[in-house]
């Protein structure tokens, strides 16, 4: 397909609209940086003993867990760690140029230290450098971000894709010929989501056939319910045996094309983050299985990293490993373990805080969650 005439010229301004605009910052925030005495490399000439303002840049997407678990979290930690900090919030949605305009009002409010949840991995670089080449140390939080980052803290993606997999192999069981599953993968702007898949295929190579396979753009169950929608059509309702969705929000989307469709019974699909949602489904059976990530340590190392950094200080007892974003190679990173949760397990949630019961076993799933053994 041939680009379109007026996006191909419009390219190269906003290419030089955004170079302009990062140069400004870096001569405003430098200017503030030698002032207080910031180096380039995000430490400081003397270790910061007061107060300093943390940026929090959290994508608004459409999974529940950004403002109700991780903003409060990393905020709660940081006025732990360092009660005269500031943390300036700051949601943006699954659009990268959106989210390039609240990175580039962060900055240029006057943080120290920046919390990136990014959106688009490459197109972050740009603010990365910018932030970075202004003395503003960037932690990337959940999403591997490109360019000069100080520090990453994040689950192990090919876990993930490994427990997903090896977790429908075992609800698909024996089959005589091998079984005809449909992937659902995350975001082509996510690099989490290449983790999770690779993660995956490690599993279910030779054992599945994978006869439909989608990366479905800025994790959306729309598109995921646009997607399975044409799976379905091209192979048929009664000939998909299992639904590998790379998370609870594409397995939502699966499950309503599935619905849509008259399916039933439903394959089974497996999903990540542990949604309430997903939680219920899994206890009515209509989801087998997600993925849980304790949100807690996740949110809690990013802002210890947040803090040291912002103190002029190492990140280094703090990290437990270093990674390669392919703009630097040492990244002090913490890499968590996930947990696989099924109906055999789902109590996790409980015995963990994340959920109470009365939370999961609403009215309408009430004796579903009396026969998973969750009402006593």
């Amino acid at each position: 397909m041939k680009p379109h005439r007026g996006r191909a010229a419009a390219a190269p301004a906003a290419a030089a609209l955004l170079l302009v605009t990062l140069v400004a910052l870096v001569t405003t925030a430098c200017g503030r940086a030698a002032q207080s005495g910031r180096q380039p490399n995000g430490g400081t000439a003397t270790p910061r003993t007061g107060g300093f303002t943390i940026g929090l840049l959290l994508p608004a997407n459409q999974a529940d867990r950004w403002e109700r678990f991780d903003r409060p979290l990393i905020e709660s930690r940081v006025r732990e760690l360092c009660p005269a900090c500031t943390v300036r919030y700051s949601p943006s949605g699954p659009d990268a140029a959106a989210q390039q305009r609240q990175l580039r009002a962060l900055l240029t409010s006057g943080i120290d230290v920046l919390v990136l949840g990014s959106v688009d991995s490459r197109a972050a670089r740009p603010t990365v450098r910018g932030a970075a080449a202004a003395g503003v140390p960037v932690v990337a939080y959940d999403q591997l971000a490109k360019g000069p980052l100080s520090g990453y803290v994040s689950y192990n993606g090919e876990e993930i894709g490994r427990l997903q997999a090896t977790a429908l192999l075992r609800a698909l069981g024996p089959n005589g010929s091998r079984p005809r599953i449909v992937m659902l993968n995350g975001s082509p702007t996510d690099p989490n989501a290449a983790d999770l898949k690779k993660g995956a295929l490690s599993v279910l190579k030779g054992r599945v056939e994978i006869a439909k396979q989608y990366e479905v753009l800025n994790w959306d169950p729309q598109n995921a319910y646009a997607d399975m929608t044409a799976a379905i059509a091209d192979l048929g309702p009664d000939r998909i045996d299992g639904v590998y969705a790379a998370n609870d929000g594409l397995a939502s989307g699966a499950i309503a094309a599935l619905r849509s469709a008259s399916v039933h019974p439903l394959p089974p699909i497996t999903g990540q983050d542990a949604d309430l949602a997903a939680v219920q489904r899994i206890v009515t059976g209509e989801q087998f299985m997600t993925v849980y990530k304790p949100f807690t340590p996740e949110a809690h190392a990013a802002a210890e990293m947040a803090v040291a950094l912002g103190r002029g200080e190492s990140v280094e007892d703090i990290a437990t490993g270093t990674v390669d974003n392919g703009s630097r190679q040492d990244i002090p990173s913490v890499v968590l373990q996930p947990i696989a949760l099924t109906a055999e397990t789902i109590d996790t949630v409980i015995r963990s805080g994340k959920y109470t019961t009365d939370q999961i076993c609403t009215p309408d799933i009430r004796s579903a969650c009396e026969e998973a053994g969750l009402l006593g």
